[in-house]
């Protein structure tokens, strides 16, 4: 990279660590326009930096400087929403609200994270939409399924088209990436919700993790085979209902849940598979998890599982401290996916905050990213005190800077108040009276 372009991509992260959207005019204000909107954009859309090698680099510093040579990968997707019309929004559809159980548009993104020892880093991303064709399809099939059309005489479900892979298609895509980049980083489990509990997910990511562990979650209707009958999930362990077993969440404290497993044929998967139903406490109903090696011990298959919680930690600091969740409006293709990295380029360069590399250093508890942010302001506040101390004139130096501020934060007139404007006559006429008077006549 240039000069220009590293001193461009060091204000644009600093701009989004001071002001948390990733917002040209927003940069501009925060840095006293030391330099424009349209220069920051222009920057932004033609500068001549290659976005994935910048990504895969910051990844490989990762790794290198916190010393990374194992860990787990999890997957997750979140949704972002947007406004009700979009046309140069990428890859921006109706989503389905479990809140309200309605929908809305928005961004997907798939995100892959490597958990490890001392850190929790984010290794890949892409952005998710549905295959056109297959909606259609699953929406028709759904008609014809109400009107009892037999399956012979339905169309057969269009293949996938590559243009627009499934969101498991979208991690294996992300695993691959990691693994031929950094080889020499074992991978000792993949870790998935139910979304990704197929055959062929679950298979290629273990394939591709070096036969790795992969463990999703699983749905209750699931058909096992035990002694040459098919059973769901739910019957088969409300004959097996577990024992209590003591378990670390997340290496922290120790809590009792009760647990039940067993090495069964899965009939979705055509082999067997380690399935376990789990209750934590509180807990009314088991929740089942189905893992692809089976020589693992059951608690260790548990415990590892309770790592996946931290990329929803990840996804909630993501949206609410790094800026792509706050006000990311870029347009097209690159502006989100552009926008999106300049976002996962902080998280990365918090992690190599002095502060951060203490903590972790003698195996301290790292910091949050909302606290690293506070406290980044703060030094940015300090460092114009000192810069205005340390001025040959500070009295000067403080007049100068207060008419900057008054220039980039100028006040705007408010509509709310009616200062300085006709709010038209409010009084009666007197020679109107009379009508007055007519009508009560």
């Amino acid at each position: 990279m240039s000069r220009s372009q590293r001193a461009w991509l060091r204000f644009c992260l600093m701009g989004v660590l001071l002001t948390n959207p990733v917002c040209w005019a927003a940069f501009e204000r925060a840095g006293l326009r030391a330099y424009r909107l349209g220069a920051l954009s222009w920057m932004f859309r033609h500068t001549k930096i290659v976005w994935e090698r910048l990504w895969e680099v910051s990844v490989t510093v990762m790794l290198e400087q916190h010393g990374i040579r194992e860990g787990i990968l999890a997957a997750d997707d979140s949704d972002q929403r947007r406004a009700k019309r979009t046309t140069r929004i990428h890859r921006a559809h109706q989503l389905y609200d479990k809140k309200t159980g309605g929908y809305f548009n928005g961004q997907a993104v798939v995100f892959l994270l490597l958990v490890t020892p001392a850190v929790t880093v984010p290794v890949g991303f892409r952005f998710a939409s549905p295959d056109p064709k297959q909606v259609a399809w699953r929406r028709e099939e759904q008609r014809l399924n109400r009107l009892k059309v037999a399956k012979a005489e339905r169309a057969p479900q269009p293949p996938g088209d590559p243009a627009d892979p499934s969101k498991a298609q979208l991690v294996l895509e992300r695993i691959e990436t990691f693994r031929q980049a950094h080889p020499q980083v074992r991978i000792n489990a993949v870790l998935a919700d139910a979304l990704y509990g197929t055959q062929t997910f679950m298979d290629q990511a273990s394939a591709l993790c070096a036969a790795a562990q992969t463990v999703s979650q699983w749905r209750g209707n699931q058909k096992v085979r035990f002694r040459g009958k098919e059973h769901s999930l739910t019957a088969f362990f409300a004959a097996y209902p577990g024992v209590t077993q003591h378990i670390r969440v997340r290496g922290g404290a120790e809590i009792a849940v009760i647990v039940s497993s067993a090495r069964v044929h899965v009939c979705a998967h055509g082999k067997k598979r380690f399935v376990i139903a789990l209750k934590y406490p509180g807990e009314t109903d088991f929740r089942s998890l189905v893992a692809t090696d089976l020589s693992w011990r059951t608690l260790d298959i548990v415990q590892v599982d309770t790592l996946r919680w931290l990329i929803e930690v990840f996804l909630e600091d993501w949206k609410l401290n790094e800026g792509w969740g706050q006000l990311a409006k870029q347009p097209d293709e690159e502006g989100s996916s552009r926008s999106l990295t300049l976002s996962l380029l902080l998280d990365h360069a918090l992690l190599l905050h002095p502060e951060q590399r203490t903590r972790l250093n003698h195996q301290a508890p790292a910091c949050t990213v909302g606290s690293l942010r506070r406290q980044c302001q703060g030094e940015a506040l300090m460092d114009m005190f000192r810069a205005l101390l340390a001025a040959e004139d500070p009295t000067a130096h403080l007049e100068q800077l207060a008419e900057t501020i008054k220039t980039v934060f100028p006040l705007a007139p408010s509509k709310k108040h009616m200062s300085g404007r006709d709010l038209g006559r409010q009084a009666p006429t007197p020679s109107l009276r009379y009508r007055a008077g007519e009508a009560y006549a």
